[in-house]
C-alpha cells in the first residue's frame, strides 16, 4: 500500500502536524479520525458516538475530531497515515486491510456467515477478537467491527434465482482479487470499476449489474437502472474501527481500557441505526417498483465457492478462524 509522494504530502500535511504533536500529551489536542462515508452514515454516527462517550467519561480530556466524507483521502491513503501516527483512529473497509493482513480475508469469504446474527456473534466473539489482534504488528489496534450489511446481486437484465441466471452477465465488483474470483466462479464476468462510476456504467451497458447491500443500492439510485435485486447475502464482511498503535502506546493503561470500552459500546449503537436504515431502504426500493427475489436458494451458489476458499484460505490461522466461525452457526 503506497501513495504517490505528491499525493501523500498533500493528504498528510495537516495530519502529520498531529504526528509532530507527539511532543504533546494525549488530551492536549483532539484525537483525529477519518471515514470515507458521508456524515450521517451509520459508521460515522457510531464513531462520533464513540467520541462523545470518551469525552463524557474523561470530562473532555480525551475528545475526537472526526473527518467523514473522504475529506482526508481514500481508505488506503488514510490507513497508511494512521499506521504512521498521522491519524489516531480510522474506520475502514476490509479491502485495504486485506493488503496487509491475510486473516482479514476470512470475514469476507463468500457464504461464510449464514445469517446476520451468525456474523455478529462471530465477530463479537473470539474469532473477531483474534482477527483484530493480528493488526498489532502492522501498527494498528483493532478496536471493533461495524456492520456493512449483506451484499447481494442486482442487475438490469433479468431476475436471478440460480447461478445459471448470472452466467455471462457483466457484474461490477470492488477492485479485490477475492470478489473477482467469486463472481468468476459463479459464471459471470467480473468488472472492477470505481464505485462512483457504477450508475453511469449501468446506464450505458458497460456493466449489467453489481453487488452491494440494500442501503447502498437505494442511496446510489442504482435501483433506477438495475431493477432486479436477488437477496443472496453472499458476503457479510464487516468494517473495522482501528486506532494507530503509536497513539495507543501513548495512552495510560486506564485510558486504553476506556477507549476499548467506548468502542465496544458504539457497536450496538451502530447496529440499531444500520438495521433501521436497511428496513427503510428495502421499503424504498419496493415502492420504486423493483423486483426483490428474497426466497432464493443460496446452496447452488455456495457450492461453487470451494475453489475460491481454497485460493484465499491458505494459513493455519485462517483455517482455524473458518472452523471456529462455522462452529458458531
Amino acid at each position: 500500500m503506497t501513495l504517490n509522494p505528491t499525493r501523500r504530502a498533500a493528504l498528510a500535511a495537516p495530519l502529520l502536524l498531529g504526528a509532530a504533536a507527539c511532543s504533546q500529551e494525549i488530551g492536549e489536542r483532539p484525537l483525529r479520525g477519518a471515514d470515507t462515508h458521508a456524515a450521517g452514515y451509520p459508521t460515522v454516527q457510531a464513531v462520533d458516538y464513540f467520541g462523545e462517550l470518551l469525552s463524557q467519561r474523561t470530562d473532555g480530556r480525551l475528545r475526537l475530531r472526526n473527518y467523514p466524507g473522504g475529506q482526508l483521502g481514500g481508505e488506503g491513503d488514510t490507513l497508511e497515515i494512521t499506521m504512521f501516527g498521522g491519524l489516531d483512529v480510522n474506520r475502514v473497509n476490509l479491502a485495504p486491510l486485506n493488503v496487509i493482513e491475510p486473516a482479514t480475508f476470512v470475514p469476507a469469504l463468500p457464504f461464510l456467515f449464514s445469517t446476520t446474527d451468525h456474523m455478529r456473534r462471530s465477530l463479537d466473539g473470539e474469532p473477531g477478537r483474534a482477527i483484530l489482534q493480528t493488526l498489532r504488528p502492522h501498527g494498528l489496534i483493532g478496536l471493533c467491527f461495524y456492520d456493512s450489511g449483506q451484499r447481494s446481486f442486482y442487475n438490469r437484465v433479468r431476475p436471478v434465482r440460480t447461478p445459471e441466471d448470472l452466467r455471462g452477465l457483466k457484474i461490477r465488483v470492488q477492485p479485490s482479487d477475492l470478489y473477482v474470483a467469486m463472481v468468476r466462479a459463479l459464471g459471470a464476468n467480473p468488472t472492477p470499476i470505481p464505485f462512483g462510476e457504477v450508475y453511469q456504467a449501468l446506464v450505458q451497458g458497460v456493466v449489467d449489474g453489481a453487488e452491494n447491500n440494500m442501503p447502498s443500492y437505494d442511496d446510489t439510485r442504482h435501483h433506477e437502472v438495475a431493477r432486479y435485486y436477488t437477496a443472496t447475502g453472499h458476503v457479510m464482511a464487516p468494517e473495522a474501527f482501528v486506532m494507530s498503535r503509536r497513539t495507543w502506546d501513548r495512552l495510560t493503561p486506564s485510558d486504553q481500557d476506556l477507549v476499548m470500552e467506548c468502542a465496544n459500546e458504539s457497536v450496538p449503537y451502530m447496529r440499531d441505526i444500520w438495521d433501521a436504515r436497511e428496513a427503510s431502504a428495502r421499503q424504498n426500493v419496493i415502492d420504486a417498483g423493483c423486483e426483490l427475489i428474497e426466497d432464493v436458494d443460496v446452496e447452488p451458489f455456495r457450492a461453487l465457492m470451494a475453489p475460491v476458499w481454497e485460493r484465499f484460505v491458505v494459513t493455519d490461522l485462517q483455517r482455524r478462524l473458518v472452523r471456529d466461525i462455522q462452529a458458531m452457526e
